[in-house]
């Protein structure tokens, strides 16, 4: 929408359209309130964003140079008696540094024919390309155009065998070549969805509950995340996780699966020998089990995903958690959106605009007007110079300057690095795998990291690749943290030996803030401003969900928390007055889906059943 059409009031203004942001902007849209939702960006998403390979190159140059400094301009003509201006800040240079990008590809195509590219001299035009394409109208369009508008069915095990996609990439239909070269890389750089952050979405989170009850599942799609593996002694092995997985593992001995079934079964509720731990490392809990190296291992790093000094309540409660998610859509608790996960901002901010919320990008608000006498914000005066009035406003915390922040803490930072590569760690029959990877820390005083694999059939890369994700919290820079690990279990020309590791075609190395360390309350800040951190280091959404409703509460204490949006389908046009209804869609459909799962949980206890090992003798 252009700036000089924008409305002089709303109930709302968002600056920033991050998770946290994007989903305050849809529940307050449902419920009636006019929104307006702002971001200095050409992109959706902020640092939750997805882009082309072309796009994060120039992505990646913004954030290489510097910024020229801000002109601040006098908006005192704006005020009248009582009020004061605050001054926010239009650039957050802080939230990345430490940018590294390392291509091991070769400039041409060695295998091609005589029609194949040269080196990339066009770069700079599919750059510039890149930032058009994530913009307000092509983002959504150029995706749109070639995934299914049906939601994919979120509470199915395998929504992907019920549904073709025709667009996703075929197991063994497309020849690859042995060498993929960065020419290629920039040809087909508009097939790659690259995210910043790295997570996946537990199946029964917060994310995934609030998707469900609000409808906005219907706006993407979703694959299982189908292996759990872990790195251990220089290999790359698969965790059983699922009962059916524990019985058909070849990795552990009749004697180790019982023993993890019964720890496992005796995980769920808290007992009193679990309180006598309390305060106690979650390590030795485990080792007094006398459940061996094997097991502590996988319990330890890969179910509750937590450290050795991690205490012994905090890690059961993440394998408790780890235990509820199994079994809701597949065999392991995650999921991953389809086109990566700044689609799921995305998702949001089109509930937000279905129910008249206002969109703009490239552009941004200058300051806040405050009425001294209830110290609370009544105006914004946006980058095109107009008064806007409102009764709140939420910011993305980088706005916020300086002057006006609470440091509590030093501030923390997530490590990243990005990887294309050739081949799987752990290739296997099937190239739909979708893999979460445990790393413990390869050396003392080195960090635990997490790596996200992504298969050409999440649309996140192109045939013939997989995008990699690693994640750890920042001990040094992005490089320093990570780099060690990318040469132990890729191929680079660091690396000691080839042996049979995929080769890295190209990467990317930074550090980002970490939004779990941020203080969002507190601040000098008028009383119905609210702010929004960035993306945490954790695996899930949670930290960005509860951010969001707690805002939502405060600004709306009395109203639900994203009711369900009505399906089209489930629209029911009355004739004679004209009026609409949903009575009883969403309910029965959830009835019908619990009656299925039912089935299904009846059919794996049989087959399980006759599946289990004798009784111990």
């Amino acid at each position: 929408m252009a700036a000089e059409d924008l409305p002089s009031e709303f109930d709302v203004v968002i600056l920033g359209t991050g998770l946290a942001e994007s989903v305050v902007a849809a529940a307050c849209s449902r419920v009636g309130q006019r929104v307006l939702h702002l971001d200095r960006r050409s992109y959706y998403a902020a640092n939750w964003a997805s882009f082309t390979f072309n796009g994060l190159l120039t992505w990646i140059q913004q954030h290489q140079e510097e910024s020229p400094p801000e002109e601040v301009q006098d908006w005192s003509g704006q005020l009248e008696e009582g009020d004061e201006l605050i001054y926010l800040s239009n650039s957050d240079p802080a939230s990345i540094r430490n940018l590294q990008v390392f291509c091991y590809a070769s400039e041409e195509d060695e295998e091609e024919e005589a029609d194949s590219p040269g080196p990339p001299d066009t770069t700079e035009e599919e750059e510039e390309e890149a930032v058009k394409e994530t913009s307000e109208t092509e983002s959504a369009d150029s995706k749109d155009e070639e995934r299914t508008h049906q939601a994919v069915h979120i509470e199915g095990e395998e929504p992907e065998a019920d549904q073709p996609r025709p667009s996703a990439a075929p197991s063994q239909s497309q020849p690859t070549r042995k060498k993929i070269s960065y020419a290629q890389l920039v040809k087909e750089g508009r097939r790659f969805n690259i995210d910043l952050v790295s997570k996946v979405m537990y199946s029964r989170g917060s994310l995934v509950d609030l998707l469900i009850k609000s409808n906005v599942s219907r706006y993407a799609e979703f694959k299982n995340v189908t292996r759990i593996l872990t790195y251990r002694h220089g290999n790359v092995e698969q965790v059983p996780c699922s009962r059916a997985d524990v019985f058909a593992s070849r990795q552990l001995s009749v004697v180790e699966k019982r023993k993890l079934m019964r720890f496992l079964t005796s995980c769920v509720e808290e007992t009193e020998e679990h309180q006598a731990y309390s305060g106690r490392p979650y390590v030795e809990f485990l080792r007094d089990q006398q459940l061996g190296d094997n097991l502590q291992h996988f319990l330890l790093h890969s179910i509750a995903m937590v450290t050795e000094d991690t205490p012994t309540e905090q890690g059961l409660a993440s394998t408790r958690h780890f235990l509820r998610c199994l079994g809701r859509y597949g065999n392991t608790p995650f999921l991953f959106p389809v086109y990566g996960l700044g689609e799921i901002p995305q998702c949001f901010c089109r509930m937000s605009a279905v129910f008249g919320g206002i969109y703009c990008l490239r552009h941004s608000l200058l300051c806040l007007l405050l009425d001294t006498p209830s110290n609370s914000c009544k105006a914004v005066i946006d980058s095109r110079g107009q008064r806007i009035s409102c009764s709140h406003v939420v910011l993305e915390d980088g706005y916020v300057p300086a002057n006006r922040k609470r440091v509590a803490l030093p501030p923390r930072f997530v490590s990243r690095a990005i990887l294309i590569t050739d081949s799987s760690v752990l290739p296997s029959e099937s190239e739909q795998q979708v893999s979460v990877v445990t790393v413990p820390p390869i050396a003392a005083g080195c960090p635990a990291v997490r790596m996200v694999e992504l298969s050409p059939s999440t649309m996140t890369c192109i045939p013939g690749t997989h995008l990699v994700h690693l994640t750890c919290q920042s001990v040094g820079s992005a490089y320093e943290d990570l780099s060690p690990v990318v040469t132990r279990m890729f191929h680079t020309p660091e690396s000691p030996d080839r042996g049979s590791r995929p080769s890295v075609l190209w990467c990317l190395y930074f550090n980002m803030a970490d939004g779990w360390g941020a203080e969002p309350d507190g601040h000098d800040l008028p009383s119905n401003v609210f702010l929004c951190s960035g993306p945490d280091a954790a695996l899930g959404h949670d930290h960005a969900i509860r951010q969001a409703e707690s805002i939502f509460q405060k600004i709306l204490p009395e109203e639900d928390f994203c009711p369900p949006a009505p399906n089209p389908e489930d629209i029911i046009y009355d004739g004679d007055n004209g009026s609409s209804s949903t009575a009883g869609g969403l309910e029965e459909r959830e009835e019908e889906r619990e009656e299925e799962r039912e089935e299904e949980c009846e059919e794996e206890k049989e087959v399980l059943e006759d599946a289990s090992p004798p009784a111990e003798e």
